[in-house]
């Protein structure tokens, strides 16, 4: 054991917040403390970025008309996307993909303007920026786990008419619509299993060793 290492106790919590995170859809109600809201917003702003670029931005949607049209953004990329699935799409339909109305917090979170001024681990990977943003969001995730609180991932949205609608300048992309707030329960397992769309597969079946396909003698 490293001597660096976290407590037995600590390190239980840690992981222990990995596994019971959940996408969540339902909510209840109630609201989240200003004080633990920045809290857990600082928790997302040490996230892990290439270069130190930190392109997160993140936008707290207080007004309940830009709350409603965010929704309806949603709803309407939700019908789109049953369309693309073909025979999956009424199955699609019935599924929960949102607490947009529900949640006791929105929050938009997207890629800054001005990225391309950002070089350091993004010439060949310009993407890293997403990774970056998306460390920002695994953070917060795991620190409202722990706080006893949900949050879900919403990303069905058209971005430009996102970014349109909150006035954000050119060059920047919202990734993500997040849902916080108290929930009744935390699901047992990801919503889309117990709802039977998918199937999680076991990390053995995606570990390779040395080569692409090559697993372990």
């Amino acid at each position: 054991m490293s001597e660096h290492a976290f407590s037995a106790e600590e390190r239980a919590a840690v992981y222990r917040a990995i596994a019971e995170r959940r996408d969540m859809r339902h909510f209840s109600p109630g609201r989240v403390a200003p004080e633990l809201l920045a809290r857990l917003l600082e928790a997302a702003h040490q996230a892990p970025s290439v270069g130190l670029m930190q392109p997160w931005r993140f936008i707290r949607i207080s007004r309940p008309a830009l709350r409603e049209a965010i929704h309806a953004l949603v709803e309407e990329e939700r019908q789109r996307t049953a369309e693309a699935l073909g025979e999956r799409g009424d199955e699609f339909m019935r599924l929960k993909v949102e607490g947009i109305r529900d949640c006791a917090e929105l929050l938009v979170v997207a890629l800054m303007d001005g990225r391309e001024a950002h070089v350091f681990g993004r010439r060949t990977l310009p993407d890293m920026d997403v990774a970056s943003l998306a460390c920002a969001i695994q953070n917060l995730w795991l620190a409202a786990r722990a706080e006893g609180l949900g949050m879900g991932w919403v990303s069905l949205f058209e971005p430009q008419a996102l970014a349109d609608l909150l006035g954000m300048p050119p060059g920047s992309k919202p990734l993500a619509v997040l849902c916080l707030g108290p929930v009744e329960a935390f699901y047992q397992a990801p919503m889309l299993v117990q709802q039977g769309w998918a199937e999680p597969r076991p990390l053995q079946a995606l570990l390779y060793e040395n080569y692409w396909g090559e697993t372990q003698p």
